[in-house]
This record gives structure tokens, sequence and C-alpha cells, in this order.
């Protein structure tokens, strides 16, 4: 059980770096777009990977205060 949840972990771990890398290029004006072409509406784009970073932080609290019970 213990490996089931040091995976979820560093795979939290993982999602929450990937999130703050783009976020990171956003505020550095990086500009997306779909296959077909349509601009990525980035304000948006942005608080998504922000509310997902702070998703990710929960979750990791929480693993790692279950690891440490």
């Amino acid at each position: 059980m213990a490996l089931d949840k040091d995976s979820e972990l560093e795979r939290f771990k993982a999602t929450r770096v990937t999130a703050l890398f783009r976020l990171d290029l956003i505020e550095k004006g990086a500009q997306l777009t779909y296959e077909d072409g349509t601009p990525v509406d980035m304000v948006s784009e942005k608080q998504r990977l922000k509310d997902q970073v702070a998703d990710m932080d929960r979750r990791i609290a929480r693993l790692e205060a279950a690891g440490e019970a």
C-alpha cells in the first residue's frame, strides 16, 4: 500500500511541476492555440493552471500527512 501512495504522491508532484512550468511560460507571454489554430484564452488557462496547482498542493499535503501517520 505504501508503494501506491508513494507513486501517487510522485505523480501529483510531477503534475504540479508541469503546471508551474506552463504558468511560467504564460507569464512570459506564451500563446497557445488549439489544433485548428484557434487561440486559447490565456487568462482562463492561467486561472485553470493556478487552480490545478492549488489542488495538487492539497493532495500532496494530504498524502504526505498520511505517510507520516
